[in-house]
Formats: structure tokens, sequence, C-alpha cells
């Protein structure tokens, strides 16, 4: 866990700068419609859905703009083909690279993802040459300045929860995929600040990174995640926590 939550991290703290952007609406609306394409548009009956609705609706988006999403999804209203793309590969230092895409241009993603690949000392390696050393699991997020760990931890565990970290103002729970939702409602029923709640590829392994090729690899993981195909980079890095917060200075 520790290369996600120190990512977890990161990405929450820039999670002010991040909300300002239009990309971040584009990626939760192709999730809500990706949601309710293949499970339905009833939020009560797909907890993918659900989770997609809560997401947006934390990062204040318009109600009209979600409910348009949905129908788009459900075939209501008439909206561009949306697939669910990933690509594997390796960055500095080995480390095993997995991106997860949203896309309506299969082959503009693939050649933004492999150039991002090339750019920092990457490369683009064939299906299932890392996917081996992930597990898919639940990961939800909650703002740590707004509840402290113990009562995050008891609320979370109660709820069927795996295992709990806290980091620099960020608390991360995990739980098994099936169980995703029902936790996270748990936690919002509780009054905590679940800022979001997705499932994540989680690394079985991970590789120590250093010096010059830990600082390359966080270029490339968030060069990567700010592709507005890209709605999920996982990979299997190892940082030291000092080395970690002056990097991420930097970013």
């Amino acid at each position: 866990m520790a290369g996600h939550s120190k990512w977890a991290n990161i990405k929450h703290r820039k999670g002010a700068q991040d909300a300002k952007r239009a990309k971040v609406f584009t990626r939760l609306i192709r999730e809500l419609t990706i949601a309710a394409r293949q499970g339905g548009g009833d939020e009560d009956a797909n907890p993918r859905l659900r989770s997609a609705v809560q997401n947006a609706r934390g990062s204040n988006m318009p109600n009209d703009t979600i409910e348009r999403a949905i129908k788009k999804g459900t075939g209501e209203i008439e909206g561009m083909v949306i697939e669910e793309v990933s690509y594997e590969g390796y960055g500095p230092g080995g480390v095993a690279v997995l991106v997860e895409c949203a896309t309506d241009n299969k082959n503009r993603t693939t050649a933004e993802v492999r150039h991002a690949f090339t750019k920092f000392n990457g490369n683009l390696g064939s299906n299932g040459c890392v996917s081996y050393i992930f597990d898919r699991k639940g990961l939800i997020v909650l703002d740590g300045e707004r509840c402290d760990l113990e009562t995050a931890m008891d609320a979370a565990i109660e709820a069927g929860a795996e295992d709990v970290e806290e980091e620099e103002g960020v608390i991360t729970v995990t739980t098994e995929m099936s169980d995703l939702h029902r936790v996270a409602d748990a936690l919002r029923e509780s009054d905590l600040p679940v800022t979001s709640a997705d499932l994540a590829q989680i690394p079985n392994t991970l590789v120590k990174v250093e010096g010059g090729d830990a600082s390359t690899l966080m270029r490339l993981i968030t060069h990567m995640d700010d592709l507005d195909d890209v709605t999920q980079v996982s990979a299997n890095f190892d940082i030291d926590d000092d080395l970690m917060a002056e990097i991420s200075e930097n970013l």
C-alpha cells in the first residue's frame, strides 16, 4: 500500500487545483456514462453508478450534468461511444505501471500513453506483462484534516474494511472489491469526509526506487494521470518518505 498511500496524498493536495480543470468533469462524466451503460440508471441497483454520482457531487458537478451523463449511458439521449481500455508497461527503476482509460478514440489514447512512457524513460509493454502484480481492491479516501484516524479506523473496521492508513492528512481505507460501496456508504452515514471511493489496483509486491529514477517515475505517473482519457494509474513503487516529500513539492 505504500505507493498508493503516497500517491493518494499527492492527488489530495493537488485537488483544489485539479477541481478547476474541465478535464476533471470530463473524467467524472465518462465514469457516470460507463457505469449507467453497464449497470443501468438506477443508483440503488447499480453500486458503481451510486459511487460515481457521489464522487461527482463531491466535485460540485451540477445535478443536470450528472443526469445528462447517466441518460447518455442508458441511451435515453444520444452520446459518444466510450470504451474502457488498459495499458501495461514499466517505468524507471523497473516499476510496473498499469494505466486504465476511458476513451472515445482508442488510437489517440494509445499514442498518448505510449508517448508518456517514452518521454519519462519507461516503455509500453504487452497485455498481461504487469497486471498479475496487482489485486483489484476498493480504495476509499478520506480528508484526514476533517476527521481523526482512530474514529475513521473504528468506523471502517466495523463496516468490514481490510486496512486503514493515514499519511500527511490523507486517510485511505482498503476493502475487498465487493465491499467497496457498502463500506463507503457506512462511512458517509457516520458523517466521515469521504472524498472518493473507487476500485483500485493494489500491488502485491513493491519495488524500491531512489534518486533520479524516483523523480522521473513520479513525473511519469503525474503526467500520465493528467491525460484526459486516463482514469487511474497504478504502480508498485516504494519511495522513502523524505524523498517523496521533496519530489511532490516539484510536481
